[in-house]
C-alpha cells in the first residue's frame, strides 16, 4: 500500500494557533527520529544502535517486539524512516518531507510505502482504509507533538 498526505503546519486563518518556524518543525522531526516515544503510543523504548551523518538505526521496543528501521535525513528538508520486516511487523518505509509554498506556510507530506495490499471494494480495501485512517490520526498528531516541544522552548536560540 503506497499513501501520501499533507498536513498543514501554520494556518494562518487561525490567529490562536502559534506559528512554527521551519526550524522549530525540524527539530520537532529530529526529536521523532533520536526518540519517538512521544510520538509512537506503545512505544516502550527508542535505542540508537548505529550514528553516522545524515542517519540513524534503532530499535524501537513495543513489547517484546523489536523494530528495527533506518532513519536517513536531510537537514531541514525531509527524514525517512525504513523499518526492516521481521516475524512481528511487515516493514516499510515513511518520508515525512517539510514543504513551504510561500514563507512561513508551512506543510509536512507524509508517505508511506508498506506490503500491505491495497484491494479496492474488499476485505484488503477495508483494512487498507483504516491503516491510512490511522496513519493520517498519528500524523496530525505528530504536528500537535511538535508544537508541544515548540512551546516548551525545546528549541533554544
Amino acid at each position: 500500500m503506497n499513501f501520501e498526505h499533507l498536513v498543514e503546519v501554520n494556518d494562518f486563518a487561525d490567529p490562536q494557533q502559534d506559528v512554527l518556524t521551519r526550524e522549530e518543525l525540524w527539530f520537532g522531526l529530529l526529536c521523532r527520529a533520536e526518540d519517538a516515544r512521544a510520538f509512537l503510543p506503545g512505544l516502550e523504548a527508542c535505542n540508537i544502535v548505529e550514528r553516522r551523518d545524515g542517519e540513524l538505526v534503532r530499535d524501537l521496543h513495543f513489547g517484546h517486539a523489536i523494530v528495527r528501521d533506518r532513519v536517513s535525513f536531510k537537514a531541514m528538508e525531509w527524514v525517512c524512516f525504513e523499518s526492516e520486516a521481521n516475524d512481528e511487523h511487515a516493514g516499510g518505509s515513511l518520508t515525512i518531507s517539510i514543504e513551504e509554498p510561500e514563507a512561513g506556510s508551512l506543510f509536512l507530506r507524509f508517505r508511506y510505502r508498506t506490503t500491505l495490499p491495497e484491494g479496492a471494494g474488499s476485505e484488503d480495501g477495508r483494512y487498507a482504509e483504516f491503516v491510512r485512517s490511522a496513519y493520517h490520526q498519528s500524523d496530525v498528531d505528530t504536528v500537535r507533538v511538535i508544537r508541544m516541544i515548540a512551546a516548551s522552548g525545546g528549541l533554544q536560540q
